[in-house]
């Protein structure tokens, strides 16, 4: 079927919104569209431009009989600014409150709209760097990881405190909690992650970093490689921090749960950009 440019356009479009990350041979639109490779880069060459403008993204070209063209998502640092300060007002909350001082976030990672934008931020970061898998552990953490591989276009693993049968044979390891100092234990399945990856740590809330830790320490045991550490939320007010580089999208600078207020502000994600 032949096309006409417009609809070339479109479509092109969003098979890359569709698919980023992913290497796809100038060809694959060529005979798609019944249309000469020349044609098909000037078409590539108005989406990239309109992709940097709308701060979407951009197109990538890799020369080569092995080339070929690569959406990189991205976000502007005016859209995360925007969305950063919407989080802000969303955690500020009187009503998040719970027992203990704990915030209550399960509403916003379960929006798909929210949690997409968290993804593409998380992914903007990082997309440039060599990302194997996205690593997560149970349980509200895995809509981020899935957001955030979901740009990356690579798997998520998933580290659990007690093992299943449907996972086969595991790797565990003991871990001191960051904030109550208790001993814990997490395993991965020995078949979820190859030995040497390269592997992005994302979860939700951040206090001392005892469970990013020892994700670290369970990576260890794979001769993995750490390739960045997202956080959701990360605490302000923590005597001893056990991980040092990472990247949070929000910070939680104090809860006073007697007069019902959430001190929030941006966290470190705009100092990486």
């Amino acid at each position: 079927m032949k096309f006409r440019r417009s609809g070339r356009l479109i479509d092109m479009t969003h098979y890359f919104l569709q698919n980023p990350q992913r290497l796809i041979p100038l060809t694959y639109f060529a005979d798609k569209y019944k249309s000469a490779k020349s044609s098909i880069s000037e078409d590539m060459g108005i989406i990239k431009q309109t992709f940097e403008q709308q701060g979407v993204g951009t197109l990538l070209t890799l020369p080569g009989a092995a080339g070929g063209v690569k959406f990189i998502p991205k976000a502007s640092k005016e859209e995360a600014k925007e969305f950063v300060n919407e989080l802000c007002e969303m955690m500020e909350s009187p009503e998040r409150l719970l027992p203990g001082g704990y915030l209550y976030l399960t509403d916003i990672l379960g929006n798909p709209r929210v949690v997409n934008k968290i993804g593409r931020l998380f992914a903007s970061v990082y997309a440039n760097r060599k990302i194997d898998v996205v690593m997560t552990v149970a349980t509200k953490g895995i809509p981020l990881a899935y957001a955030v591989a979901q740009f990356l276009d690579v798997p998520v693993v998933i580290v659990r405190k007690d093992s299943k049968v449907t996972e086969g044979s595991t790797v565990s390891i003991n871990y001191v909690s960051g904030s109550s100092k208790r001993i814990q234990t997490m395993l991965l399945a020995k078949r979820s992650l190859e030995t040497g990856s390269n592997v992005l740590i994302i979860d939700d809330f951040m206090k001392a970093g005892g469970t990013v830790n020892g994700m670290i320490s369970l990576l260890e045991e794979f001769q993995a490689t750490v390739a960045g550490i997202g956080v959701l939320v990360e605490s302000e007010d923590i005597e001893e921090r056990l991980v040092d580089e990472y990247i949070s999208l929000v910070k939680l600078t104090d809860v006073n749960v007697r007069e019902k207020q959430i001190g929030i502000k941006e966290g470190n994600y705009f100092t990486h950009l």
